[in-house]
């Protein structure tokens, strides 16, 4: 994928998130079923999770390349990744709960802020793929906590089907009311 295919899925899987979000009642946003997140968990999950990717692409390129090293593999596509990924979750759903335990329930006043910080994350992600050269995005890797080292383009294109995978998670969890 291209770096504008990429920033226009991302843009494409925010959008969809937040038109969901849009037509949702605003009480769900601290309330959610017996043992799953509320709304707001899962957006403050979102949250977090590009705040920490754009965290580590702000990293100067030679210390990502001296702390995790280089790509020695083929890079993947977006498929690959989608399927690896569920896979992956699978796998692990012990771990991936024990990872996500202690994650703080946002409170309503909260909503509007998490929300600006969600957009304002994405636009920064798509803002600093365009300014990360094609080389680098294949060759630079970080370290996934589920998935292993990725690449910079993997893990950008991964953060695209994250955010539908947690549409698609409120989606089916809050039709279910």
């Amino acid at each position: 994928m291209t770096k504008e295919e990429i920033a226009d899925l991302l843009e494409k899987k925010h959008q969809i998130l937040f038109n969901w979000l849009n037509n949702q009642p605003k009480n769900n946003w601290e309330k959610g079923p017996d043992n799953k997140w509320t709304v707001g968990q899962q957006i403050l999950h979102l949250v977090n999770s590009l705040h920490a990717l754009n965290k580590a692409l702000s990293y100067p390129r030679f210390f990502l390349k001296y702390k995790f090293g280089l790509c020695n593999r083929e890079p993947r596509n977006y498929k690959t990744i989608v399927n690896k990924y569920e896979e992956k979750l699978l796998k692990n759903t012990d771990r991936a709960r024990v990872f996500n335990q202690n994650l703080k329930k946002p409170l309503l006043k909260d909503r509007e802020r998490l929300l600006t910080k969600l957009q304002i994350q994405n636009k920064k992600l798509q803002y600093k793929l365009h300014k990360i050269s094609d080389v680098n995005l294949d060759t630079l890797v970080i370290p996934h906590p589920l998935m292993g080292k990725m690449t910079l383009r993997e893990i950008i294109m991964w953060t695209a089907h994250h955010t539908e995978h947690h549409t698609e998670t409120l989606m089916m969890t809050y039709s279910e009311n």
